[in-house]
């Protein structure tokens, strides 16, 4: 592969020489390598790439199933890269599997150890609004009825966005099957809070429990709204929503 030079960069290939551009830059080298469609489904060589793909195939649908079940936590709001990232959170727990061998481990199998939770539990499912900043409280959640409670509440000391009025808490536990992608999400009411909310305990408590579908994922997500001539508009900036994943069962 070499840098290509002149004063007109080319595109396409001519006389054996591809010539494109990566990260910016023209390059030019030559074409072939073996990496046709059928090199890859049947040469030996091309095993360690069915296997990654057959591995990535499976990690982007559990990421597809997952996004669709937290939705209700961001419904109408863009994060920027959110696919690309859980796309790395779901392939490091996938690698946790000794289970299977390369090119059949699976994200259930990570998740069944117990660093594979950890890294779903710890994992900053959106940089731009951390839960856990915004609420500096402690924030427990019962085993037996998965209700959360707040306590030491200060509504001085919540991180609101810029030019929100009242932050809106929705706290649900997430059935999660990671083997066949099936879910429940069981909702507690959402709680909406202006700057003069005064008690200092919270608690949010889901109308129904988990079945044992799958691993009880308890999550928390946070929104901000403006008001304006008493109606409320949701704000949908980078620091306006967030979510976070408080504890699994």
């Amino acid at each position: 592969m070499a840098q290509q030079t002149g004063i007109i960069p080319l595109v396409g290939t001519l006389n054996g020489i591809n010539f494109y551009y990566l990260n910016g830059k023209p390059i030019a080298r030559k074409a072939g390598g073996g990496f046709t469609r059928k090199a890859i489904k049947t040469k030996a060589s091309m095993e360690r790439v069915r296997e990654n793909a057959n591995e990535f195939g499976h990690c982007s649908a559990v990421n597809k199933a997952f996004r669709f079940a937290l939705n209700p936590f961001y419904k109408g709001h863009k994060f920027t890269h959110f696919h690309s990232r859980l796309m790395g959170l779901f392939t490091r727990i996938k690698a946790l599997d000794t289970t299977h061998k390369r090119g059949e481990r699976c994200v259930a199998e990570g998740i069944g150890q117990a660093h594979g939770l950890q890294l779903l539990q710890q994992f900053n499912y959106t940089p731009g609004c951390v839960v856990r900043q915004v609420l500096p409280f402690t924030l427990d959640v019962s085993s037996s009825d998965f209700a959360l409670t707040l306590t030491d509440f200060d509504i001085a000391q919540v991180g609101f966005a810029d030019g929100a009025t009242h932050i809106a808490l929705t706290y649900g536990v997430l059935d999660f099957d990671f083997n066949h992608l099936n879910y429940a999400l069981h909702l507690a009411p959402p709680l909406v809070l202006d700057r003069s909310y005064a008690d200092s305990t919270l608690t949010l408590e889901p109308a129904t429990v988990p079945s044992g579908i799958g691993t009880a994922l308890c999550v928390l997500g946070v929104r901000f709204y403006q008001e304006v001539a008493g109606a409320l508009y949701v704000l949908n900036a980078k620091d306006s929503v967030g979510i976070a994943v408080l504890k699994c069962l």
